[in-house]
């Protein structure tokens, strides 16, 4: 589907201007300024046709004023865009792995299942599906972004400092923002399985992507060295000069992901235990400017261990994915790019049989990301020396996001089986959603 994208920045209450000295004052306008895509709907927000801070009024030294505190917008929230979007393109894809597996017995010449369980759902097993065997699946995952770095979503607050703020007198005042944003990704994934030999799996997996976006900004000029309320205001509905407006931004899209190709191959086969190795390949098909992809290739190696104890069986997987460069890693309202953050992925769990039909599934699941762009809250002393303002601080470092999985498998009828998870944030470190639910089907034969 052809990415749709209607971004609107409105004022909450319309503006009119100031009447002319030659007739009445002219209709109320309505501030609207078109975003292109959803990469740059934070920069364009507060650019220079979105959040603007109006003045009538001269400061000392200068012929004409016009606010100058757009410099400062479009530099804290290119850092801010940076540190969410990247991670609103990388989401945890459910294995492609085949929850039927089978071996050929050659002296019954027939093909015999190699394991109790069904295998698990975000994590991988060393089994592979067996040579000839094909299975595919499909599965839809719903995300809510609650918290970024443990900072609620709905209360995102900022500083914006005037240009030359050291001159201090009316340069002294700020701009505050209190920013609720709302971020749903929906994720919907098609995958498939075939055995080459009953050592070597190949598998493809086809995310669609929904994702939606609103911000709402509430913003407030903080005179804290002017007394002219002319020299910096927000122009109210009936005319007047006030000190408050909100800004809103919608925007919306939809269409392929990156597509991840995998190898993987058994190196040790023991009845009740067996490694694995293999290697993920993401594909940058997905439109990175509307957060549909990373904009970026990525190779991703991983081992596999799994083993069976009765009725239970364990796995523990680890990964390394090096990534190439991004715009979403740079600065997507310039188009520059950098490298996009490179990570290692680590998950321990067990599956365990409950019966001939029905496996239940148990993770523990990391990912340790380095060198990312990251936000933290910081307390802004006004130059004043008497005023502070909640506010953000931006850093790049190295952080552990770990999440808890419970799910399970179903086996329908035949080769069919009914996949449900819900995966939970067990830290607060990156954008995370507290609780995100997983249905699915996969099918072999």
């Amino acid at each position: 589907m052809k990415p749709s994208l209607m971004v609107v920045c409105l004022l909450m209450a319309p503006a009119y201007a100031v009447a002319q000295d030659h007739g009445a004052a002219p209709e109320p306008y309505r501030l609207a300024a078109p975003v292109k895509n959803l990469a740059t709907l934070f920069t364009d927000l507060f650019g220079p046709h979105g959040l603007i801070v109006d003045s009538e009024a001269t400061l000392p030294g200068e012929q004409s004023h016009s606010a100058h505190f757009n410099s400062d917008f479009q530099s804290n929230f290119g850092k801010f865009s940076t540190a969410l979007v990247s991670q609103f393109v990388t989401l945890p894809l459910p294995s492609p792995a085949a929850g039927f597996t089978f071996q050929l017995d050659p002296t019954l010449g027939v093909f015999e299942r190699t394991t109790r369980s069904f295998g698990p759902i975000l994590a991988e097993r060393a089994e592979t599906i067996g040579a000839k065997r094909v299975s595919f699946g499909f599965a839809s995952q719903r995300f809510t972004f609650d918290t970024v770095e443990g900072l609620d979503l709905n209360k995102i607050p900022s500083v914006f400092t005037h240009d030359n703020a050291e001159l201090l007198g009316g340069r002294q005042d700020v701009v505050t923002t209190e920013s609720s944003i709302q971020a749903t990704v929906n994720q919907f994934t098609t995958f498939f399985t075939m055995g080459i030999t009953d050592r070597l799996d190949v598998s493809v997996a086809v995310p669609f992507i929904s994702n939606s976006l609103t911000v709402v900004s509430d913003a407030t000029v903080q005179r804290l060295g002017t007394t002219n309320p002319l020299t910096h205001f927000f122009r109210q509905s009936d005319g007047s000069v006030g000190n408050a407006r909100t800004f809103t931004a919608v925007g919306s899209a939809s269409g392929l992901g990156d597509v991840t190709v995998r190898l993987k191959t058994t190196v040790e086969k023991k009845a009740d235990r067996g490694l694995a190795l293999g290697l993920d390949v993401r594909l940058p098909t997905g439109d990175q400017m509307n957060l549909l992809g990373t904009g970026t290739a990525g190779l991703t190696p991983f081992a596999a261990y799994s083993t069976t104890w009765q009725s239970f069986a364990p796995h523990v997987n680890v990964s390394y994915q090096w990534n190439g460069s991004s715009i979403l890693a740079g600065n997507p309202a310039t188009g520059e790019s950098a490298d996009f953050p490179d990570s290692v992925g680590y998950a321990v769990g067990t599956e365990v049989s409950a019966n001939r039909r029905v496996t239940l599934a148990f993770d523990v699941i990391g990912r340790y990301v380095i060198n990312a762009e990251r936000l933290s809250p910081q307390t802004f002393h006004a130059l004043d020396g008497k005023s502070t303002f909640p506010n953000i601080a931006f850093s790049s470092d190295s952080f552990n996001m770990v999440s808890g999985a419970v799910g399970f498998k179903v086996n329908a009828f035949q080769r069919l089986l009914l996949d449900a998870n819900v995966l939970f944030a067990l830290d607060h470190n990156g954008v995370r959603d507290r609780i995100t639910p997983l249905v699915g089907f996969e099918y072999s034969f």
